[in-house]
C-alpha cells in the first residue's frame, strides 16, 4: 500500500508504502511537517522503519530529523548528498530567511542497485544524478518514484550547484526509460504519470532521443 501527502512551502510530495503483512514502512522524502506525515502513517497502520531520501535538497529533507526522531527509522541517503543535508541550515538562511537546525546525518549510505527490505517488500535503488550528485530514484512493484529527477511533462532543474543536465538526461533516457512503459511514476513534485508517457510527451525526453537517434 502505499500514500503521499503534499508538504511544505514548496509543495514536495512525501510517501509511505507500508507492508500490509508486517505493518511496517518506508516513508520517502519527508520534506516538512513531520506531523501529518507520521499521522498518515498511522491512518495506514504502519510503523516506519527506513527513511529514504532520493535526494538531499531542503525541500526533502526538514522532515527527516522529527520522523526519524519519532519513530526510530534509520534514514538513508545516497553519499552524493550528504554535503546538502550538512549545509541545509545555510540554505534555509538563503533560501527561506529561516533558522533550521541541519537533519541528522544518515544511518546508511545507498548506492545503485542496493535494496531497501521490509520484511519482503523491497525498494530497489537507481542511482539517478543529474539533478544533483547524488539523486537516486526507488522501484517496486511497477511503481517509480522518481524524485525531482522526472516529472510530468518536465524534468529536474539543473542549475543549482552540482546539476548536470546532460547526466540528468542520461539518467532519464538510459535508467529510467528502460523499464516498463505502464510503470507510474510518482515524482517529488506534482502529479503522477506514467514512463510511457513521458516518452510520448515529454518535450526534453523527446528532444533527447531524437538527438540521439540522429548521431
Amino acid at each position: 500500500m502505499i500514500r503521499g501527502i503534499v508538504v511544505g512551502a514548496f509543495q514536495e510530495n512525501c510517501w509511505v508504502i507500508g507492508n500490509r503483512r508486517t505493518g511496517e514502512g518506508i516513508c520517502i522524502d519527508p520534506g516538512d511537517e513531520a506531523r501529518e506525515i507520521l499521522a498518515m502513517a498511522r491512518e495506514m497502520g504502519v510503523r516506519v522503519k527506513f527513511i529514504a531520501n532520493s535526494h538531499g535538497h531542503i525541500d526533502h529533507v526538514l522532515g527527516v530529523g522529527a520522523v526519524r526522531e519519532a519513530t526510530g527509522a534509520r534514514f538513508l541517503l545516497h553519499p552524493g548528498d550528504a554535503y546538502l543535508v550538512r549545509t541545509t541550515s545555510e540554505s534555509a538562511r538563503r533560501w527561506m530567511g529561516a533558522e533550521i537546525e541541519n537533519p541528522p546525518p544518515p544511518d546508511g549510505l545507498l548506492a545503485d542497485g542496493d535494496e531497501i527490505d521490509v520484511d519482503g517488500l523491497k525498494l530497489h535503488v537507481i542511482h539517478t544524478p543529474g539533478h544533483t550528485p547524488g539523486s537516486v530514484s526507488f522501484y517496486v512493484n511497477g511503481v517509480l518514484f522518481a524524485g525531482d529527477t522526472l516529472f510530468a511533462g518536465s524534468i529536474g532543474r539543473t542549475d543549482l550547484p552540482g546539476g548536470d543536465y546532460d547526466q540528468e538526461m542520461g539518467s532519464i533516457i538510459e535508467r529510467l526509460l528502460a523499464l516498463p512503459d505502464d510503470t507510474v511514476v510518482l515524482p517529488g513534485h506534482m502529479d503522477q504519470t506514467t514512463v510511457g508517457q513521458e516518452r510520448q510527451r515529454n518535450p526534453f525526453v523527446r528532444v533527447e532521443l531524437e538527438r540521439r537517434a540522429s548521431r
